[in-house]
């Protein structure tokens, strides 16, 4: 038969190690939420340039082209 103090050992260590664990998930996770608080501060200041959605980078792509139009057409040059 084994030792009971094997199982108290053995019991100890693995709440030991999931502390361990815990521990270092809690300062990911505090590290992750002051990395996040740091970029809307920063988006907040403008110092940060905003993500720009694909439909928007059409939409400007499309107003330069009719700028473009438009400068050629105020020069005199045929399109």
């Amino acid at each position: 038969m084994i030792d009971p103090n094997f199982y108290i050992t053995l019991a100890l260590a693995g709440l030991a190690g999931l502390a361990m664990i815990v521990a270092a998930g809690l300062t990911g996770w505090r590290g992750w939420l002051s990395l996040r608080r740091l970029e809307l501060d920063h988006a907040q200041d403008g110092r940060m340039p905003v993500a720009v959605s694909t439909g928007s980078r059409i939409e400007i792509a499309d107003l330069k082209e009719r700028i473009k139009k438009l400068e050629a057409i105020a020069a005199g040059v045929d399109l």
